[in-house]
C-alpha cells in the first residue's frame, strides 16, 4: 500500500475503531471523537476518490465490508468486525506477539492481502516453523478458540453460534452446554443407547384405492324388456351363478319360441331320416329320398344352432337353454345371473322399470383385493421395479398397515405433474379398503438387517437441519446431524450421524433444542 494512502488510511481506521467497544461485555466506554473533524472528511474524500473502501482496500474485495468474501467456515467476531481468532479483544492469549499485526484490517500483516496484494491467492492463515523452508511445513497458526462462557471450543458453540449447523455434516455437530449437571433431569431428559433392527428403505408416494379392474363387472342385459324381479340388494355378497334379477322381453320369448320350434323340427327331421335308411335298406325307398330326408335333417340341425347361439348372444347360458328343452324355463323370461363370486357395488335395477339395451342394471366387484394407484416422482424412477413390495396405510385405519405388490409400471411421464403412475394389488380379505380411499404408499427399495435406529421423539429440526442430542457429558450434549433412512413402527433408522454405543437423547430433546435459541433471543458469549 502506498505510503500516503496507508497514513491517511491508519488515520481513518483509527477514528472508526475508536468508537467500536472493547472486549464481548457490554461496559464498554466510547473513545473521544477525532479532534479535527474537517480533516476526517477530507481524508473520506480522498479514500472514496481513490476507489477504495473506507478499510483502505479495493472495495471488491474488502471482506470487512463484504461479509460474502469471509472465509466460509471461519468465526466472525460481530463485536469488533473481525475474524474471531484475530480479535485480541476478546482473545488476548490467542495473539502470537512474534508476528507483525496489521491494526488497519485485523490480520497479522503476512496474512493480509487488502495491504499484500500478492499474497490473496494464499490467503489461509499459516505459521511456518523456524527453520522451514517450504509451504509443505505451514501448519495452522493458532489452535482451536475457546468459549469462555460455555467451556467448548469457540467452533463448536451452538449456544454462541448456531448458524454453523448447516455447516455440519453427518457425525459433526454443535454441543450445547446446559446451566448445571442437575439440568438435563429436571427437563426431562432421558438417553439411551439406539436399538439395532432390520430396516427398510423406501420411496413416499400418494396413492388411491379402485377396484381391480380384472374382477369388476357391469351386469347388462342385451335386450330392452321390463325388470320383472330384483333378488339382491346393493352391498349383498354373491357366488358364481346366483340369481341377480328377471327381466321380461318380447325378443326374448320370440327367441326362446325360435329355438323351442327349430329344436321340435331337428327332432322330426332326425325321425325321418332314420325312417328312410330303414327303407332304403329293404329297398322300398330309392336313394334320391335318402339324399333328400339327410339333407333336410341337416338343415333342421343348423337352425337350431343358430337358435341356439342368438339366445346366447342375449345372455342365455347352456344351463338356461337346457331348461327350455325340458320345459322348465318361463317363456319370455331372462335370468340375470353373477359372472363370479363378488360383491354387488352398484344397482341400477328396479321392479318394473323399463330396461335399455347396454344400461348395465349391477355392478359386480371382487373386493378380496383391490388396486393402489400410486404416482411415483420422476426423479425416483430410477429406484423402482416392478415386483417390489408396498406398504400401504390410510389416515381413517390408523394404526394398520396393508401390504402388496406393486404389479404395472407405467411407460410414461405424465407431462404436467411429472409423475409416472403405478399398479399396487393388495390384499383386502376383511374388506377394510374401500374404492376411492386415499393412501400413503412406501414402496420398499432396499433392506438393512443391522439398522441403527431411534425413536421419532429423538429426532428435532433446527434450522432446517435433522439432528439428533449425543450425550458428552453431564451438562453438555452435542446437536448432531444426521442422515435418514427407513421409518417403522415410530422408530427412524439413521443411515449416519449416529453409532450404535453412543448415548442419545430419546426424550426432552426439545428443551436441548431451546439451547440454540438463546442466542437468536439476544444472549451470546460474554466475556
Amino acid at each position: 500500500m502506498k505510503p500516503l494512502f496507508r497514513n491517511t488510511l491508519n488515520a481513518l481506521l483509527f477514528s472508526v475503531l475508536a468508537v467500536v467497544p472493547c472486549g464481548c461485555s457490554n461496559d464498554h466506554k466510547d473513545s473521544p471523537p477525532s479532534a479535527n473533524a474537517d480533516t476526517e472528511k477530507a481524508e473520506a474524500k480522498v479514500v472514496a476518490k481513490a476507489g477504495v473502501c473506507k478499510h483502505g482496500a479495493p472495495d471488491a474485495d474488502c471482506f470487512i465490508c463484504h461479509p460474502e468474501l469471509r472465509e466460509k467456515g471461519r468465526l466472525w467476531c460481530k463485536e469488533h468486525n473481525r475474524y474471531e481468532d484475530r480479535c485480541w479483544e476478546c482473545h488476548p492469549d490467542a495473539q502470537d506477539k512474534s508476528r507483525l499485526y496489521c491494526k488497519e484490517h485485523s490480520l497479522y500483516e503476512d496474512e493480509c492481502f487488502l495491504c499484500h496484494p500478492e499474497l490473496k491467492k494464499n490467503s489461509a492463515p499459516t505459521e511456518t516453523k523456524p527453520g522451514a523452508s517450504s509451504d509443505s511445513e505451514a501448519k495452522p497458526a493458532t489452535k482451536a478458540l475457546m468459549c469462555k462462557e460455555h467451556g467448548v471450543p469457540e467452533n463448536e458453540c451452538g449456544i454462541c453460534h448456531p448458524d454453523l449447523l448447516n455447516q455440519k455434516q453427518p457425525g459433526q455437530g454443535l454441543k450445547v452446554r446446559l446451566p448445571s449437571a442437575e439440568s438435563a433431569g429436571k427437563a426431562g431428559v432421558v438417553v439411551s443407547t439406539p436399538g439395532v433392527d432390520t430396516m427398510t428403505q423406501g420411496i413416499e408416494a400418494f396413492a388411491e384405492l379402485t377396484f381391480n379392474q380384472n374382477k369388476l363387472a357391469q351386469i347388462t342385459p342385451l335386450v330392452g324388456g321390463i325388470v320383472k324381479s330384483v333378488e339382491v340388494d346393493l352391498g349383498n355378497r354373491v357366488k358364481q351363478g346366483d340369481l341377480l334379477a328377471r327381466v321380461t322381453s318380447v325378443a326374448i320369448g320370440e327367441a326362446q319360441s325360435a329355438y323351442v320350434k327349430a329344436l321340435a323340427e331337428d327332432r322330426l327331421r332326425d325321425k325321418t331320416l332314420e325312417r328312410e335308411r330303414n327303407l332304403r335298406t329293404q329297398r322300398i325307398s330309392s336313394e334320391k329320398d335318402l339324399q333328400e330326408a339327410e339333407a333336410a335333417h341337416q338343415s333342421a340341425m343348423a337352425a337350431v344352432q343358430q337358435a341356439q347361439q342368438q339366445l346366447m348372444v342375449l345372455g342365455f347360458d347352456e344351463q338356461q337353454i337346457q331348461a327350455l328343452v325340458e320345459q322348465k324355463g318361463t317363456p319370455g323370461v331372462l335370468e340375470i345371473r353373477a359372472p363370479f363370486a363378488g360383491e354387488i357395488v352398484e344397482r341400477a335395477a328396479v321392479q318394473g322399470a323399463m330396461v335399455e339395451m347396454g344400461k348395465p342394471l349391477f355392478t359386480l366387484a371382487d373386493t378380496t383385493a383391490m388396486w393402489a394407484m400410486v404416482n411415483i416422482p420422476e426423479s425416483l424412477l430410477s429406484k423402482v421395479q416392478i415386483g417390489q413390495k408396498v406398504e400401504l396405510t390410510v389416515e381413517s385405519l390408523p394404526g394398520q398397515t396393508f401390504t402388496g405388490t406393486l404389479t404395472w409400471l407405467s411407460a410414461k411421464v405424465d407431462d404436467r405433474t411429472r409423475m409416472a403412475r403405478g399398479r399396487v394389488e393388495v390384499s383386502n380379505a376383511d374388506g377394510k379398503l374401500k374404492a376411492q380411499m386415499f393412501a400413503r404408499a412406501r414402496i420398499l427399495t432396499s433392506s438393512a438387517d443391522r439398522a441403527v435406529v431411534v425413536p421419532q421423539a429423538a429426532l428435532q429440526n433446527v434450522s432446517g437441519t435433522t439432528v439428533v442430542f449425543v450425550k458428552s457429558s453431564a451438562d453438555i450434549f452435542e446437536a448432531r446431524p444426521v442422515q435418514l433412512g427407513g421409518k417403522r413402527d415410530g422408530r427412524v433408522e439413521i443411515v449416519a450421524g449416529l453409532k450404535p454405543d453412543e448415548q442419545v437423547v430419546i426424550a426432552g430433546s426439545f428443551a436441548l433444542k431451546s439451547q440454540f435459541l438463546i442466542s437468536r433471543l439476544g444472549a451470546g458469549c460474554v466475556d
